[in-house]
């Protein structure tokens, strides 16, 4: 008898994972999501950077799923005619001060089997990009551009030639165990799985709690806002240029990024959300739930000072612009116009602490993707082969 899979989350995450069980297990799959397309939320909200793995604790899931990561995007990329840009990265230091960390981050890279790290001193760093500055710089020269959106919507298509399907607006209402399996109810259907498998990012908390496993960790959204550089000015960017990242946070701060349709994105910031896909900034529901976890609220005790200047940030434009200019500053605030912002789910613990790896586990005939934030686009087909290996056999 055919397994029968059910994923929870059209994202690029959910589909990979459909798409790998249905190819190496032979699993009947069907994903629920409550959208009527694919990869609505953070798969299409994002900066769209093929992340090479240069951030990551050696050993972690995230350094190990990325490096796998990359090379199965590239090559998926490759085959299926979509597009991939290696322009490189610039991870640029601003002051002397930054330069300790910025030669750990170097060697954090190397650790990672990331190729072609190099590092760079002012002049150097300004052959690669002339209109930037700095002290120093870490040269990644195959970070890579993408459109994850693409992905997930060729993912998509794979799936259903694999002989499964995708069912868009059906959001899962309820979940049971039962001897029969999983039972799921989404939209007025009401379906059986031999195994449940949830990739429901923001809708984590929600369709953990359906499965009666809240676990202790909970998703805080942080929204991400965006401009975009206007005319000339996106001829001062030839590829990806990155801050030093702060190494409390897993956020890597304001940047500046090429698109693959050649626009310039400056951002994200990292702004506490008060509703889980918050692109309008709350949501009274939301907000109880987000502001009554213990966590959120230990978290903001600890880091209220960033915090503010996040909101800062976000509320006066000359903030932001003073940030961007750090790297490149011909820019001006004329050069800056309003994009489309996104929201980030980022799991955070019951003591306040910002989950940094990538959590899966298993609940029964459930298996719960608890926390995968940035890198996880960059890692999804790796994330995919992962999961499929957690996914226990039915006993038949």
């Amino acid at each position: 008898m055919t397994e029968k899979i059910g994923v929870v989350g059209a994202g690029i995450v959910g589909l990979a994972v459909a798409r790998e069980l249905a190819a190496s297990r032979g699993a009947e799959v069907t994903v629920l999501d409550k959208e009527n397309r694919v990869g609505a939320h953070q798969t299409s909200h994002n900066s769209g950077v093929v992340h090479a793995g240069i951030y990551y604790p050696p050993g972690s899931l995230k350094a190990r799923l990325c490096r796998e990561g990359v090379a199965l995007l590239k090559d998926y990329c490759a085959h299926h005619g979509l597009p991939y840009d290696e322009v490189g990265k610039l991870v640029v230091a601003s002051t002397q001060a930054e330069r300790p960390r910025l030669a750990a981050l170097a060697e954090r890279a190397r650790a990672n089997g990331v190729p072609g790290i190099t590092e760079l001193d002012a002049l150097a760093l300004r052959e690669i990009e002339p209109h930037a500055v700095g002290v120093g710089a870490v040269h990644s020269p195959h970070t890579a551009i993408t459109d994850f959106g693409e992905v997930a919507r060729r993912l998509a298509l794979d799936v259903a030639e694999l002989g499964g399907s995708v069912r868009l607006a059906h959001p899962v209402r309820a979940i049971r165990e039962s001897a029969r399996g999983v039972e799921v109810l989404a939209a007025r259907r009401r379906l059986v799985f031999d195994r449940l498998v949830v990739c429901a990012g923001l809708g984590s908390d929600a369709v953990a709690r359906m499965a009666g496993s809240p676990g202790e960790v909970r998703i805080v959204p942080f929204r991400g806002e965006f401009y975009a550089l206007d005319g000339a000015a996106k001829d001062l960017v030839r590829g990806l240029i990155y801050p030093v990242p702060d190494p409390r946070y897993p956020f890597l701060g304001v940047h500046l990024t090429k698109q693959v349709d050649g626009e310039v994105l400056v951002g994200p910031n990292a702004v506490l959300g008060l509703a889980y896909e918050g692109y309008t900034r709350w949501n009274i529901r939301n907000s109880w739930q987000i502001l009554t976890w213990p966590g959120t609220l230990r978290m903001a005790r600890r880091h209220w000072r960033t915090g503010l200047r996040e909101i800062h940030g976000s509320l006066v434009k000359s903030a932001y612009v003073r940030a961007t200019r750090r790297y490149v500053p011909e820019l001006t605030a004329s050069d800056l116009r309003r994009a489309e912002g996104g929201v980030r789910a980022q799991a955070v613990a019951r003591d306040g602490g910002l989950l940094d790896d990538f959590a899966v586990d298993v609940h029964g005939k459930v298996v719960l993707v608890r926390n995968a934030p940035s890198p996880a686009a960059t890692s999804s087909l790796a994330i995919a082969k992962h999961i499929a290996g957690i996914v226990p056999a039915p006993v038949r």
